[in-house]
């Protein structure tokens, strides 16, 4: 069959262009559930190009759930892509949410004694690009009319939320709009805003990863819902495990688990999608790295899988810094509502000049290109990290896929976690222990290691104090 892809040779990235091709005849429903697509020579031939592109490009549509590989039957489409219905009658939610929107229109950041900072979650704070923010920044306040210097879109600033849907659209494969994306205070406002509203909607249980950030669970808790933990593997979040819980609602980080650092496997993107339209769940996808893949590009997001389903949250906390407080999420209608009007009840939005700011920088391209090279810098350090851990401490192992801010180290069966982090803290190492952050199960013992705050030489330092700190018996 004739797919009708058109390919710009001229921009490069050809099997990004072939993905994105096909992705979007799945969602229009020109290529339906369980239809055959050509061979990878087939296609090849059809579009003149190497038989490489194609494969790259079905090999990323297999890792993101949209495609199913078999021997012997070839590719198709995965049987949980739906193309868009007609949109239904407004239901109770609905209605509750416009009447709501319409009534509302009118710990410790640097301990003492601490050398070699390599707690998870922080970013390099040195790279945040000073000159540039400020001379976009300038740009802004020259050219913004005076109107806007009003209150702002309880949402989010026009501007922002159509650069945003775009960019999402462009870079995790979201299905967004500008009506569906609410501009937030970073991704914990997400997680203080979202559970509140799914408690009125009658939702009691949230799903959470077990381990997960262990900041996280107070903040959850605080909204009123209760909280369940469901086990971790080496494909992600176990989904047989979940559907046996009386959970409507989950907390999931497909592209990076953390702090485990694994992805979400084909197979189980697929089994979460369909318990979702099964049990009709609420998927909360925190997208906190996603950007950060190295070893390839990174799989796409859930929610362009099932957007009716799924609130992709996301912000530039880790991108740029978490000073900003500028996060976003890509909602489902009634929830973008929801989320809009919980903005204008109790904050009045985001700073309307930091969001003409960073709208610019994604106009323009400085905000891919700050990204570009913040993945070159992040990736050699996890590459210097894991070198000397390898040279250091052969017998520990790194878990998940490369990827992220953050390495999740299994120490050898029987170690003192705890133990570990206070030897390490009292050597000037600051690291984390996992066992705070597990819900119920337990695990091994492990350590979450931040690597992008430090140069490789200084990484390579740290890890000489780790391995002190794991075998304090051996001679220094």
């Amino acid at each position: 069959m004739d797919l009708h892809l058109t390919l710009d040779r001229s921009a490069g990235r050809l099997a990004a262009q072939v993905a994105d091709g096909l992705r979007d005849l799945m969602r229009r429903g020109a290529l339906v559930p369980g239809h055959r697509l050509p061979s990878t020579r087939d296609l090849a031939g059809d579009l003149k190009v190497s038989r490489g592109v194609i494969v790259t490009a079905y090999e990323q549509l297999v890792a993101e759930g949209f495609l199913v590989s078999r021997q012997g039957d070839g590719t198709r489409v995965a049987r949980t892509v739906t193309p868009p219905r007609p949109a239904a009658p407004a239901g109770a939610a609905h209605r509750r949410a416009v009447r709501l929107a319409a009534a509302t229109e009118a710990a410790p950041i640097d301990p003492p004694g601490i050398a070699y900072d390599l707690r998870p979650g922080k970013p390099d704070l040195t790279s945040f690009p000073r000159e540039r923010w400020a001379a976009t920044m300038r740009e802004v306040l020259r050219d913004l009319p005076y109107a806007e210097l009003n209150y702002p879109d309880p949402a989010g600033t026009r501007r922002l939320r159509t650069e945003l849907a775009a960019y999402l659209a462009r870079v995790r494969a979201a299905v967004a709009t500008p009506e569906t994306v609410v501009v937030t205070a970073g991704v914990a406002h997400v997680l203080a805003t979202v559970p509140r509203i799914l408690r009125e909607e009658g939702h009691r249980l949230l799903a959470v990863e077990d381990p997960l950030a262990h900041q996280q669970l107070p903040m959850l808790r605080a909204t009123g819902v209760r909280t369940v933990g469901i086990p971790v593997d080496e494909e992600g979040i176990d989904v047989a495990a979940l559907a046996r819980t009386r959970a409507r609602a989950l907390l999931v980080t497909p592209a990076h688990q953390f702090p485990t650092g694994v992805v979400l496997s084909p197979r189980r993107r697929a089994a979460l999608v369909e318990w979702a339209r099964a049990v009709d769940a609420v998927i909360i996808e925190d997208d906190y790295d996603g950007e950060f893949r190295y070893d390839r590009d990174p799989v796409g997001c859930l929610q362009g899988l099932a957007p009716e389903r799924v609130v992709l949250a996301g912000s530039v906390s880790k991108a740029l810094s978490p000073a900003l407080r500028l996060g976003w999420v890509a909602a489902p209608p009634w929830l973008a509502v929801r989320m809009r009007a919980a903005r204008a009840l109790y904050d009045l939005g985001s700073s309307a000049l930091d969001q003409q700011v960073l709208a610019r920088l994604i106009a323009t391209g400085g905000y891919d290109r700050h990204l570009r090279g913040m993945r070159r810098r992040y990736r050699d350090r996890r590459d210097a990290f894991a070198t000397a851990l390898a040279r250091r401490l052969p017998q520990v192992r790194v878990h998940g896929v490369s990827a992220g801010l953050h390495a999740y180290v299994e120490l050898p069966a029987g170690t003192d976690e705890a133990g570990v982090v206070a030897r390490a803290a009292a050597l000037g190492v600051a690291v984390q222990g996992v066992a705070p952050m597990r819900v119920r199960h337990p695990g091994p013992p492990a350590i979450v290691v931040g690597y992008a705050r430090l140069p490789e030489h200084r990484l390579a330092e740290a890890v000489d104090l780790l391995a002190r700190a794991l075998s304090p018996d051996r001679p220094k």
